[in-house]
């Protein structure tokens, strides 16, 4: 019996340990990916502060009511730009992004511009309309690819599939906090009172804001999907470097708890052949 326990605890270690090594190389292969990851989010966030900026002064200074991206309408469908990962293993990364749009839906019809394969396979599976399955890869993502993608959205914009586009990313807080952000990028809202006030002041609009309102909606989206989706690369490699280190850790105590149990079955197999002897000796 003795004999059959520690085969069976051998067998449990080879087989954690060799778990343990996977989960240790995945954890390499993030933090190699993470820097480059972190540096490319970076150089594009100042394109999408003043992008974001430019464009709520813009639309302060509308006085038409009639600009298609600012006008407001009655909500009868809506379209998510959904960013996941392409693959598994990454804690509560791809999880968390779903159930953050099953509770913004408001049982209100939709579709969907997956970007990442996992938000392909889980959407597709929920049978929701998809506008393109092509998106598989968000760290292979291009600025070009993203101006694509806008000209793509604005067109069902206007031609009023959807009366409302929102885009779902997770942003990178740091190493151990990542946020699922929904962001409405359609219709575009006036900025609060206050806001953006000094640059609505000093902007001169030739030809009027309206105009320039309409010619830089394709760029405004599109840097905003390119910066989401750098963000939630970040994230999603910080998201899978946590997972694989906690894992590599609970491997490592798992072996620890399996060795000690081996050399405690050992020693009560020895201890068994010890008393055998000693018995058949006296007798």
């Amino acid at each position: 019996m003795a004999g059959s326990s520690m085969k069976g605890i051998k067998l449990r270690m080879k087989s954690v340990e060799s778990t343990m090594q996977i989960t240790k190389a995945m954890q390499l292969v993030a933090t190699s990916k993470l820097r480059r990851a972190k540096e490319r989010m970076e150089a594009s966030k100042p394109y999408a502060v003043i992008s974001r900026e430019a464009m709520m002064a813009a639309v302060g200074s509308c006085e038409e009511q009639s600009v298609p991206f600012a006008a407001q309408r009655s909500v009868k469908s809506r379209c998510y730009v959904v960013i996941a990962g392409e693959r598994g293993l990454a804690g509560g990364y791809n999880a968390n992004v779903f159930k953050a749009v099953a509770a913004h839906t408001e049982e209100i019809p939709y579709c969907v511009l997956p970007l990442g394969r996992k938000a392909i396979d889980k959407f597709s599976h929920l049978g929701v309309r998809l506008l393109s399955q092509e998106y598989s890869r968000v760290e292979s993502l291009s600025v070009g690819t993203c101006y694509k993608l806008a000209k793509q959205l604005i067109e069902g914009y206007l031609n009023e599939e959807y009366d409302e586009l929102f885009l779902v990313y997770t942003s990178f807080q740091s190493m151990m906090s990542q946020e699922v952000v929904i962001e409405k990028l359609l219709p575009i809202e006036k900025p609060p009172i206050g806001e953006g006030k000094k640059r609505i002041v000093s902007t001169v609009y030739e030809p009027q804001a309206a105009e320039t309102l309409q010619a830089v909606v394709p760029d405004f989206i599109a840097g905003r999907l390119y910066s989401a989706a750098c963000d939630s690369f970040v994230s999603e490699v910080s998201a899978r470097r946590s997972a694989m280190d906690s894992a590599t850790k609970n491997a490592g105590e798992m072996i620890s708890d399996l060795r000690l149990k081996y050399n405690r079955a050992r020693q009560g197999a020895i201890t068994q052949e010890i008393t055998e002897i000693v018995a058949g000796a006296e007798n």
